[in-house]
C-alpha cells in the first residue's frame, strides 16, 4: 500500500500525468477530467475492462500491465492507496524522480478555484454524493463531481459542470479527505474502520473532527450518531444536523420502504414536505435527508430539494440488479462492513416479498476479517436465509496467517445456514441450488465479489 503525502508541493504545471491503475472507478474519472482541461494523459492496468475501452475511445493511450516504458515520457505519475510499492511502473518513476502523487492530490489539484461540497462518512457516501450531484442537476445547477460509483441516471463517476460547486466523495480509509478545501460537508456516520491506517479508534475519530474544522462555511452531521452527537462538542464549525432523531435540523420520519421506493416525510423549521425515492431502502431516506441539508445550506428551497430527489436511481454495486433467471433476482451491492450489509440485507428482504435472501460474502481485507468476523457472521445470520462464504479479498494487505473466509463461517450459531466455499465454481452452485422462484441472490463486498456473477446466471440456468 502507497501512503498518500497530503503535503507535497505541485505544480501548477503538471505536464504529461500517467495514471497507474487507471481502470479504478476513481482514477478513470480523474484521469479523463485532466483530458478534458487539454492535458496529455496516458495510463495503465493489469487488465482490459469496459473502463479501460472507454478511455481509450476518449483518446487516452492507455497500456495492458505494467512496464515501466509506459512512464518514461511522464513528468507526472499518478498512483493509487491499492498500489504496492514494487509496482515496476512506480519503481521506476520514484527511482528517476519524477513527480508521483497520490490520486487524492490529483483531485485536490481539479478543485483549485470552485466551492467543494464534500461527502464523508464510513457508510453512504457514494449514494450521498449521487443523490447531491442529481438533485443539484434538477434544480438546474451545473456542479462538476467525482464519485466513488456511476451515478445510474448521469451514466458517470465525473463530470465537469458550469457552476463553480464542484461534489466529491471524500474517502476517509487513507485519511485523504483532510486535504480538500471543503466549504461545506456531509458526515453520514463514523463507525470505526482502517485501523490499519489510524492505529486506533481516537485516532479514526479525531480525523472526522479535523475534518468537520476544516470546513468553511457548514458541516451537516447525523444526528442519529451515537459518535457524532460524542464528537459535536469538539467541533468549531457551524453544525447542521440531520436525521430520525427528534430534535435535529432536518428530520425524517414516516419512512415506508417497498419494491418500488421509499416514501417519507421531511421536517424543517417547522416545513413538513414528502420525500419520495425511486430507490429501495429505509437507510436511504436517511441518505436522502442528510443530502437535502446540504442542497439548502447551498440555497435549494427544502420542497425543491426534495422533489429533485425523486430523480436518483441509484450508483453503480449498490443493490444493482443484474438479471432475473427462472424467478431468481440477482443483485450486486458494495457492503463490506457489518453495519453496511444489515442495511444492504433489510433492503433486499423489503424487496423479495415472500422470497428468500441467499447471500455471497467475500470477505475484504484479512484485518477486518480477523476482527469483525463475528459481527459479519450476526448480521448474515439474521438478515440472510443462507449465506456463502467466500475466501479474503486481501487488496491493499498481506495475508494474516490463520485468516480466511471460514473466520465468518465459524462463528455461524445455525451450521446450517452457511457455507464456507473458496472455490468460486463451488460457491456458484451451492448458491444457486439452494435458490427457487421469488427469490434474491446478492453477492456483497468492495472487493471483485461481482465477477461471480456471471457463473451464478450460468448456475440458475442449469438447476
Amino acid at each position: 500500500m502507497i501512503a498518500p503525502d497530503l503535503e507535497v508541493s505541485v505544480p501548477d504545471d503538471l505536464g504529461r500525468v500517467h495514471f497507474i491503475g487507471i481502470g479504478g472507478s476513481g482514477m478513470s474519472g480523474i484521469a479523463q477530467m485532466f483530458h478534458q482541461r487539454g492535458i496529455t494523459v496516458t495510463g495503465s492496468d493489469r487488465a482490459h475492462s469496459h473502463t479501460v475501452e472507454s478511455l481509450r475511445a476518449r483518446g487516452i493511450d492507455v497500456q495492458i500491465g505494467h512496464e515501466p516504458l509506459a512512464v518514461r515520457e511522464a513528468n507526472t505519475v499518478v498512483v493509487t492507496g491499492a498500489l504496492w510499492q514494487d509496482n515496476p511502473e512506480y519503481r521506476w518513476a520514484i527511482e528517476h524522480e519524477i513527480l508521483v502523487i497520490h490520486r487524492s492530490v490529483a483531485l485536490n489539484w481539479l478543485l483549485r478555484g470552485t466551492r467543494v461540497i464534500s461527502v464523508a462518512g464510513a457508510h453512504g457516501k457514494t449514494t450521498s454524493t449521487g443523490m447531491i450531484v442529481t438533485a443539484l442537476r434538477g434544480v438546474n445547477r451545473d456542479p462538476s463531481f467525482v464519485n466513488g460509483g456511476v451515478i445510474a441516471n448521469l451514466g458517470a463517476s465525473w463530470g465537469t459542470g458550469g457552476d463553480d460547486e464542484f461534489v466529491i466523495e471524500a474517502d476517509e480509509s487513507d485519511g485523504s479527505f483532510l486535504l480538500y478545501p471543503t466549504a461545506i460537508g456531509l458526515i453520514t456516520n463514523i463507525d470505526t474502520d482502517h485501523l490499519d491506517h489510524y492505529g486506533s479508534a481516537e485516532a479514526f475519530d479525531d480525523a472526522f473532527v479535523t475534518f468537520a474544522n476544516q470546513c468553511s462555511e457548514r458541516v451537516v452531521v447525523s444526528g442519529d450518531d451515537p459518535t457524532l452527537r460524542r464528537l459535536a462538542s469538539r467541533i468549531t464549525t457551524p453544525i447542521v444536523t440531520f436525521g430520525e432523531t427528534e430534535g435535529v435540523d432536518f428530520r425524517v420520519t414516516h419512512i415506508a420502504s417497498s419494491s418500488s421506493g421509499v416514501v417519507a416525510t421531511v421536517s424543517h423549521l417547522g416545513q413538513d414536505v414528502e420525500l419520495r425515492l425511486s430507490i429501495a431502502g429505509a437507510h436511504n431516506a436517511v441518505n436522502a435527508v442528510g443530502a437535502i441539508a446540504v442542497l439548502v445550506q447551498l440555497g435549494v428551497p427544502l420542497g425543491e430539494a426534495a422533489n429533485a430527489m425523486h430523480d436518483f436511481a441509484g450508483t453503480g454495486r449498490r443493490f444493482e440488479l443484474h438479471d432475473t433467471v427462472r424467478g431468481v433476482r440477482v443483485y450486486d451491492d458494495y457492503a463490506h462492513h457489518p453495519r453496511e450489509v444489515r442495511a444492504a440485507l433489510a433492503t433486499a428482504r423489503s424487496v423479495v416479498g415472500t422470497g428468500r435472501v441467499i447471500a455471497i460474502h467475500q470477505p475484504h481485507l484479512f484485518s477486518r476479517t480477523r476482527d469483525m468476523a463475528a459481527d459479519f457472521a450476526h448480521e448474515y445470520e439474521s438478515g440472510a436465509d443462507f449465506t456463502v462464504v467466500l475466501d479474503v479479498y486481501g487488496a491493499r494487505e498481506d495475508p494474516i496467517p490463520g485468516v480466511t473466509g471460514a473466520l465468518v463461517s465459524e462463528a455461524y450459531v445455525d451450521p446450517l445456514k452457511v457455507s464456507y466455499c473458496p472455490d468460486w465454481s463451488d460457491a456458484a452452485r451451492v448458491a444457486a441450488q439452494h435458490a427457487r422462484d421469488g427469490d434474491i441472490i446478492m453477492t456483497l463486498s468492495c472487493g471483485d465479489v461481482y465477477r461471480i456473477i456471471p457463473q451464478v446466471l450460468t448456475e440458475l440456468d442449469l438447476s
